[in-house]
């Protein structure tokens, strides 16, 4: 029986009278204003995304059966508001009485907002899914929060007064069809060290999982506790996570932030408990001296260093950005002439969703700030842990743009999440496990902002949404899920990534493309995954095997149905 398209606002209506919530509660779950979620719940609009109808859901308690449900209900919705637009243009006095397709909420970007054009559902299924890239290399577009790249539309530019043209006045332009992956590059490794971690203990311990690297903070190592007066240093705790992280062959990226009470005593006081302090220090003298102590003990021992921890949060760094690139001058200066071979990593940038977090790094790029170091450090997350991973894109592809007006292209690093990440709650296990496995995987559907290195925040830690490991406990299974992961790539060479119809896919499901090497010869792989309802796919021509997240493999052939879920799978083929 075909769904009508009430029939989404009736579902919506019953979850919201369930869950007992406000049009103005969902919209602070979801992020959406009042008006929005009033209008898409009394079924006056239809969203284009349906990321945004499967937020409000969850915001509202579906369970596993009613979030099925909702995608066939949506598609029905949004292409009879498609059909209904039609018959309006054709017929004006028609066109109050079409159900409007809404474009996704707007994503507020200091004073600009973006939105990605609506997109109408085909009535009949095409030879090839039909839709643009999530972003290019080129445009660096920005996507919507929950639909994450389904279609790009490029609007052409207006005719000159002094030219006329065939076509109607009042007729629409036609949006130029972009199709491919995200990106395509010549097949190359993933290196190790992009899957990193953030060790978030001073024992020493190490990951009881793979990883490929670690970085150092709320590790009991800021500046303040290693430099707790003008001439005296305590290396114990940073000797000891040094010495663990050389015994597991991992390379550690160490955090500069936290200046002494001496350095700076009438600064404000941060928010860790060891007295130091958001402001620099009053004389960079300082911090010349403890940057030239610091590399000059582990010269070839540290491989990275990151020149300060939320640069652009006062509450961990409260001086001028003129101040922040002096010190980032002088510590590059200092790095590079004690150990070469390090790579410096500009001041982290968090808070990227808002314009004031926009804003510090605007202003330290234009001063010239990424000139003085080899990657730029970014905190990459979603707005809430309950959010897809691959709503991240969006924060990539703005970061891509920013760059873009300045004229500068550092390679990006990313290296934390959002501060108040501990406030945030636990996800379930089978969540948990997926977000973990995407969060890497987003970073390679990335790639094309340069987007070189993922840390995982944290190691060790309990109180965070995703855990992988405490501190000697054993690894969750989120955490051997990411060790699989790893397993899968290693040795392999990746070549593209792209999303949905850009690809011959249906909406809503990704994948990156490999290259595996074995000794029988060079194996196509593909890795699948969607962040919607699952659906169920017929493995192409030469697919030989698909291997699962627990390790488990499954002999397919040609024409075999693969289910994709949340849970991304490696599909791979014959030679």
């Amino acid at each position: 029986m075909p769904h009508r398209p009430g029939d989404l606002a009736a579902l919506l209506s019953g979850l919201k009278e369930r869950s007992g919530l406000s049009h103005v509660q969902i919209g602070q779950k979801v992020n959406l204003s009042k008006s929005a979620v009033h209008r898409y719940i009394a079924g006056r609009a239809v969203p284009h995304d349906f990321g945004t109808v499967e937020r409000i859901a969850r915001a509202c308690g579906a369970d596993r059966a009613e979030l099925d449900r909702l995608y066939p209900l949506w598609t029905a919705a949004l292409r009879q508001a498609s059909s209904e637009a039609a018959e309006a243009a054709e017929a004006p006095e028609a066109a109050e009485q079409a159900l409007p397709v809404e474009q996704a909420s707007p994503v507020e970007l200091g004073e600009a907002v973006a939105t990605v054009p609506a997109v109408a559902v085909p009535a009949k299924p095409r030879r090839r899914w039909r839709t643009a890239a999530l972003a290019t290399l080129a445009a660096l577009l920005l996507v919507t929060a929950t639909a994450v790249a389904t279609r790009m539309s490029v609007a052409p530019d207006p005719a000159p007064k002094n030219l006329t043209t065939s076509a109607s006045p009042t007729a629409a332009a036609t949006p130029q069809w972009i199709s491919g992956p995200t990106w395509t590059l010549p097949p190359q490794p993933v290196p190790s060290e992009y899957f990193g971690v953030t060790i978030n203990s001073g024992s020493g311990h190490m990951p009881g999982f793979t990883t490929g690297a670690v970085r150092l903070w709320d590790s009991e190592t800021t500046w303040s506790r290693i430099q707790p007066a003008r001439d005296q240093f305590d290396w114990t705790i940073l000797d000891r996570l040094v010495d663990g992280a050389r015994s597991h062959n991992l390379p550690v990226l160490f955090v500069m932030g936290g200046t002494p009470g001496w350095a700076a005593p009438n600064g404000p006081l941060t928010v860790y408990p060891d007295g130091a302090r958001s402001a620099p220090p009053d004389d960079l003298t300082a911090w010349d001296a403890f940057v030239s102590a610091l590399v000059g003990r582990y010269q070839g021992r540290i491989s990275a260093y990151e020149l300060w921890v939320f640069a652009n949060d006062p509450r961990l760094y409260s001086g001028s950005v003129e101040t922040l690139v002096e010190m980032t001058r002088r510590a590059n200066a200092i790095i590079r002439a004690a150990d070469p071979k390090a790579v410096v990593v500009c001041p982290g940038m968090g808070n990227l969703w808002n314009a004031e977090g926009q804003k510090v790094l605007r202003r330290f790029a234009e001063l010239g700030g990424y000139g003085h170091c080899h990657a730029a450090g970014i905190k990459l997350h979603q707005r809430s842990p309950e959010d897809p991973p691959e709503t991240m894109l969006e924060l990539t592809a703005l970061i891509g743009r920013l760059f873009q007006e300045i004229g500068v292209h550092p390679p990006l690093w990313n290296t934390g999440t959002t501060y108040d990440i501990p406030l945030q709650g636990h996800l379930d296990g089978e969540r948990a496990r997926d977000y973990a496995v995407r969060f890497f995987l987003v970073g390679l559907l990335a790639r094309a902002t340069n987007l070189q290195r993922m840390y995982f925040y944290n190691w060790g830690g309990t109180k965070i949404p995703i855990v992988l490991q405490p501190d000697q406990g054993a690894p969750t299974e989120a955490a051997l899920a990411v060790q699989q992961l790893q397993r899968w790539v290693a040795g392999a060479q990746i070549s593209g990534c792209g999303n949905g119809q850009a690809v011959e896919l249906p909406p809503y499901v990704w994948q990156c493309e490999f290259v595996l090497s074995t000794p029988e010869g060079n194996r196509r792989a593909l890795i699948r995954w969607t962040h919607a309802a699952p659906i169920t796919l017929r493995a192409e021509a030469g697919a030989e095997a698909v291997l699962r997240l627990d390790g488990t493999t499954q002999t397919v052939a040609a024409g075999a149905e693969i289910t994709i879920t949340g849970t991304p799978v490696l599909i791979r083929y014959r030679l």
